[in-house]
């Protein structure tokens, strides 16, 4: 049994779960996990010691709730709660959704020929979420004449989807209907629908699927059998072909269609090769891959439909070792290179019929720029994505033949922000190694260069994804209270390149966690902050950072938030029944071999656990979560409780109701969350107001 929260001498006490020995010979050495049991979901004394934990955080942080409130309210106060998007065309209709105050979803609309004709409305999460206490929309496909729409719900934050048709001329919800569905396509006959599923248990995405509407059939058309593989559908650009991409961490393979022939099987693109990771698009008759083959930041070849093996290949752009390639964009007249250099974007735009090649340029020192949604073939503009810490999120169109970009709209900022009170900057931070560690910050003006600010560094730092400098007006919360805002890009992302992600990753995944430590070293020892004032966040991957620098150096940090942590590395990698667990051995290791095993051993959180003081934790979960379980972050705080010395909270929220692995559904419901993280890691270093 377990002890639930009470108040004994007005002193709330911590849960304790009953330790419960649980055996194990790995690789001829007895494990013992008195813990084990938290993963059985269905067991009622597991929900109860569940409900204790959410029961003794409410206790423990009951005079917190008045901060959270006005926090809530204070980041309520910066949005524009009714709002549209800014409208996409395809064909002849223009796409948006727009948000309503007091509802929690937004609404999908269109138009038809200009935004001043009637508005249909396509979807409203608002009245699908009646009932449900989740609602998370995974695909939203319009078929090619515009009159039919296919899109996938999940209803429990299990990233568990089910297909479903809509008729847009009449409004009718059609028949065709299948579960589990993890992308979806029409071909160019607007009638055929080609779609993905998961396996039940591990969750991989490994079946292709053929469907006529109408029919009672789903014809199976592909399964990957190999389990570090996915798959997942997609149409090209000029609408010629359907493509499915079937993917481990590092290699690649494609097969391919045309999309007005889809009773034709799917052709292999390149036989698959070990470590070969290609991406396809087409364009005029030319396939153009995205290729790592004697390339390691990528380059971009093309290659003939009729023989695309790589012998015909030319180079349309080359490799450059300090310039990593993302993705190429195509279009009837021009490309656009997606490129990341210095842990920054660049979009540089290619004229096929001049052949000149021209850069958008950026006004800031710390930015993020992305592609936004241009889907047809034939413009003669680009939307792009701009930010940064002080730039609220804005649309920009690229025109071709002015060469300049027009601003289309960027985020109100309720409340009186004014960006010019801000500063961002990049710092590099030296590693032990002596590699050097970008580093983004913002903060206020003013903010003290003496060792007595606060401050807030985020990392994440795994699968090769950056973490780009964003804009946040729930931050602002932090920065006018005097706390600057920091992200370590710490290897294992890519931010400086397909090296970068490589040295952070399998038997080199320390440096990610050393460069974390380094950087808060770095940020000390330039006055940025003290120890007793820095507090730190990662969620997912990142909650494993933050795990396993604070047992690595638990004086260095005052609180901790981690979210959705994957905190027990080994438990969770020696069950290939979980999802995501077989494929994550590329990124891993896997653990069946002895010396992966001793490795992730050294750093999985929940392991290396002692007995002394730890800072100030706050761990929170969702119950339904499907890529990180609940009972990682269960065990570590029943198993940490036996462990601390000290008297710093460690705190377990999780959401028992319906919610994913990014929290709740609703944009209000997340607010709230974020006020109360907010709330608490501010109230650690001493601002309660």
């Amino acid at each position: 049994m377990f002890l639930s929260a009470s108040l004994i001498n007005a002193q709330p006490q911590p849960p304790a779960a009953s330790p419960k020995e649980h055996r194990e010979v790995r690789h001829g050495a007895a494990v013992i996990d008195n813990y084990y049991w938290l993963r059985e979901k269905s067991n009622p004394e597991v929900v109860r010691y569940l409900e204790a934990e959410n029961a003794y955080t409410e206790a423990m942080t009951k005079d917190l709730q008045p901060f959270a409130d006005s926090l809530y309210k204070e980041m309520l106060g910066h949005i524009k709660q009714t709002d549209l998007t800014v409208p996409v065309r395809r064909g002849n209709y223009f796409y948006y959704s727009r948000t309503e105050e007091g509802k929690q979803y937004p609404i999908q609309c269109r138009r038809k020929g200009a935004m001043d004709a009637p508005e249909e409305i396509l979807l409203d999460l608002n009245e699908l979420a009646k009932g449900h206490k989740f609602v998370g929309l995974g695909d939203f496909v319009v078929s090619d004449d515009q009159n039919l729409l296919a899109y996938t719900i999940d209803y429990a934050g299990f990233r568990q989807y089910s297909l479903h048709a809509k008729d847009l001329r009449t409004g009718q919800a059609l028949p065709d209907t299948a579960e589990r569905i993890t992308s979806v396509e029409w071909a160019a006959d607007n009638q055929t629908l080609f779609l993905t599923t998961e396996d039940q248990t591990t969750k991989r995405s490994d079946k292709l699927w053929r469907h006529v509407l109408g029919a009672s059939a789903f014809e199976p058309l592909y399964e990957e059998k190999d389990e570090l593989y996915d798959i997942e559908l997609r149409k090209t650009r000029d609408k010629q072909y359907l493509l499915l991409g079937i993917a481990a961490k590092d290699t690649t393979e494609f097969r391919y269609v045309r999309s007005d022939r889809p009773r034709d099987a799917f052709a292999v693109f390149l036989p698959r090769e070990k470590k070969h990771r290609s991406y396809v698009d087409h364009r005029e008759g030319l396939f153009y891959i995205r290729t790592n083959k004697n390339a390691k930041n990528f380059q971009i070849v093309t290659a003939p439909e009729n023989d695309p093996r790589p012998k015909n290949w030319k180079v349309f752009i080359p490799h450059q070792d300090a310039v990593l390639i993302e993705g190429i964009d195509l279009f009837q007249n021009f490309a656009v290179a997606v490129e990341k250099s210095q842990a920054l974007n660049r979009l540089r735009v290619h004229n096929f019929q001049t052949g000149a090649w021209t850069s958008i340029p950026f006004p800031e020192p710390v930015y993020a720029a992305s592609p936004a949604a241009t889907p047809e073939y034939a413009s003669k503009t680009y939307r792009y994505n701009y930010q940064s810490f002080v730039t609220p999120p804005s649309v920009y169109d690229y025109d071709m033949q002015a060469g300049q970009a027009r601003l289309l709209k960027q985020q109100e900022v309720l409340g009186g922000y004014d960006p010019t009170q801000y500063v961002s900057e990049r710092l590099w931070a030296t590693a032990r190694d002596g590699v050097k560690v970008p580093v983004s910050i913002v903060y206020k003006k003013g903010f003290p260069r003496d060792g007595k600010g606060s401050l807030f560094l985020y990392g994440y730092g795994s699968y090769g994804f950056a973490s780009p400098a964003t804009f946040s007006s729930s931050r602002l919360s932090l920065l006018d209270r005097g706390m600057a805002y920091a992200i370590a890009h710490i290897r294992g992302g890519n931010e400086m390149g397909e090296q970068w992600r490589e040295d952070g990753m399998l038997m080199k995944k320390k440096n990610t966690f050393w460069d974390f430590i380094d950087t808060a070293e770095y940020l000390i020892g330039q006055k940025w902050t003290a120890k007793e004032r820095l507090v730190i966040e990662g969620a997912s991957a990142g909650g494993l950072l933050m795990g396993a620098v604070v047992n690595m150096r638990p004086d260095l940090f005052r609180a901790v938030h981690e979210g959705v942590p994957f905190v027990d590395v080994m438990n969770t990698m020696l069950d290939a029944s979980l999802p995501l667990t077989v494929g994550e051995y590329l990124e891993w290791g896997n653990p069946n071999e002895k010396a992966a095993y001793d490795y992730m051993r050294t750093y999985s959180p929940y392991d290396n656990l002692e007995k002394r003081a730890y800072p100030a934790i706050l761990v929170t979960t969702s119950f339904n979560d499907s890529q990180v379980m609940y009972w990682e972050p269960a065990k570590y705080v029943a198993r940490l409780r036996t462990l601390k010395t000290d008297h710093n909270p460690l705190l377990l929220k999780i959401k028992l109701d319906p919610a994913g692995h990014g929290g709740a559904s609703g944009r209000y419901d997340r607010l709230k969350d974020t006020a109360f993280e907010y709330a608490w890691l501010l109230g650690q270093v001493g601002i309660t107001k």
